[in-house]
């Protein structure tokens, strides 16, 4: 209840200041009107759409370390703040449960860029590529135990607007990872919602 009546505090001061700032633009218009006109201040702020973007979703991966072959079924989450139309900054969990061979269960945290190409139709497409740390614990056998390496993540995809703030996300990543230090070669594929605000 608190936040509620804190936000909508910072609301009437906010609209009251763009009023007095209204008021006074006006004043100024008026006497000075062949002044030429200041130049516009660099903002961080996308012109044409939400600057922010939360995902989560479902998570097929692949794994190929210590020349064992598994895959591994979970979940992911992400965040993006976009500084500019196409540009942004994004942190990713992923955190996935073994289901064949040795049962390992795996967690990527990572950040990078997120590219997209905006368009005025219902598709978005994006890439991106996060760099983070990989880790595994196997369950199923006393050999490989728990590891942690680094990771990243470079892949793209597709956002389909459902309507104004909510799209569904199809996507597909290679994952390298660097544990024993050899690069691995692995992939996900994904699917889930995407909200912008």
């Amino acid at each position: 209840m608190w936040k509620l009546i804190i936000l909508c505090g910072a609301f009437l001061c906010l609209s009251l200041t763009a009023t007095a700032n209204d008021s006074a633009g006006a004043l100024d218009a008026s006497i000075s009107a062949s002044a030429p006109a200041a130049p516009a201040p660099i903002s961080l702020q996308p012109s044409d759409r939400q600057p922010w973007q939360v995902g989560v979703g479902f998570k097929y991966q692949h794994f190929e370390p210590y020349g064992v072959n598994f895959y591994n079924l979970g979940f992911d989450a992400d965040i993006t703040r976009y500084v500019n139309n196409w540009l942004g900054v994004e942190g990713g969990v992923v955190t996935c449960f073994g289901h064949t061979g040795p049962g390992a269960c795996s967690i990527f945290v990572g950040g990078g860029p997120h590219i997209v190409v905006m368009n005025k139709t219902r598709l978005e497409p994006w890439m991106h590529v996060l760099l983070g740390f990989e880790h595994l614990r196997f369950t199923q056998t006393n050999n490989q135990g728990s590891n942690t390496a680094f990771g990243f993540t470079a892949g793209g995809g597709v956002d389909i607007k459902i309507n104004g703030n909510l799209s569904w996300r199809v996507q597909g990543d290679y994952i390298g990872t660097d544990f024993q230090s050899t690069l691995q070669n692995n992939y996900s594929f994904g699917t889930g919602l995407v909200i912008n605000w």
